[in-house]
Order: C-alpha cells, then sequence, then structure tokens
C-alpha cells in the first residue's frame, strides 16, 4: 500500500477541520474514490489483454482481467483510504501473476491421476513460468499527480454545495 503525502491543501485542511465530521467524511471519501478512479482507469488501459484470458480453457472473454479492477472507498475512525483491487472477482484469480510474473513450476492434478496435454496422459507438466506485465504499480506511479488534482477538484466543487446544505 502505498500513503500519498498531499501538500499545498493548507487552506482546504483548515475549511475542512471546521465542518461537522459526516460531512468532512462524505466530501473526503468522495474525493480520495474520485482520485482512486483515476489511477484505475490508468490500470486498465495498461492491462494486458492475452494469455490466460484467451484460454478456451478458462472460458473467460479477452478483457476479464480489466474488467475487473474496480474502486472502493471507506472512512473509518477518521480515515479515508481507497482501494484499487484487480481479480478476485467472475473467477479471475490471476491479476497477481500477471503483475509479476511466475517461477517455474511444476503442475500436477489435483483430483485425477493424470492430465490430458496434446492427447497425452501425463502426471505432470513443467510450466516454463509467466513474464511479469505490471499494470497496477505503473498506473499508481503515472498518475498519482492527477489522482491528487482531481481529489482537489472534487472537493472545491462539493464543499460550497456542502456548506450551502448547512445553512
Amino acid at each position: 500500500m502505498t500513503d500519498l503525502k498531499i501538500n499545498g491543501l493548507a487552506e482546504l485542511q483548515k475549511l475542512l477541520d471546521e465542518l461537522p465530521a459526516r460531512i468532512e467524511a462524505n466530501v473526503v471519501r468522495g474525493g480520495v474514490r474520485a482520485g482512486a478512479r483515476v489511477i484505475a482507469e490508468e490500470a486498465k488501459r495498461l492491462c494486458p489483454i492475452g494469455g490466460v484470458e484467451n484460454s478456451t480453457r478458462t472460458g473467460e472473454q479477452p478483457g476479464a482481467l480489466r474488467d475487473s479492477i474496480r474502486v472502493s472507498a471507506k472512512s473509518q475512525r477518521g480515515r479515508v483510504t481507497a482501494t484499487i483491487k484487480a481479480g478476485g472477482k467472475n473467477g479471475v484469480f490471476y491479476a497477481g501473476m500477471v503483475e509479476y510474473g511466475t517461477a517455474r513450476h511444476l503442475i500436477k492434478p489435483k483430483s485425477r491421476k493424470s492430465l490430458l496435454l496434446a492427447g497425452v496422459a501425463r502426471e505432470a507438466v513443467q510450466h516454463p513460468g509467466a513474464k511479469k506485465k505490471p499494470f497496477m504499480r505503473p498506473a499508481l506511479d503515472g498518475k498519482a499527480a492527477d489522482a491528487v488534482e482531481t481529489m482537489a477538484d472534487y472537493a472545491r466543487t462539493r464543499l460550497p454545495l456542502e456548506i450551502e446544505k448547512m445553512k
């Protein structure tokens, strides 16, 4: 997880300190979510399509990994966090394997005596491994500044509306 330090928003923080906690949480949570969406969109753009995603064995459609990228935000004990996740949805279990690659490894059947590969039954198959194809970390590295600006824009737009509601 990467924590971003935001400098130059002292006036915004002063205004937030004066607002009720509920409004602060809503504005900040929305801003953090908006900033995270910038990074998620870049991750979707960088996400490779191919390899296991085109496999007829998995039954997945091309782009399943890209489509599994999502954003969530929460406020807990005065701290607002956003999470950007890939995989873990609709059978997409391999996001980490794409991001970080895999080493050579032996594949053995779990519930049978052998694997059928190219019409030949085998007890095990040596997988050559997969090269890493990072898309999440480069998205964060490339769009962090844009995400911070998006968060600030969101707050600048939303705060006057919230203040008006208080009147």
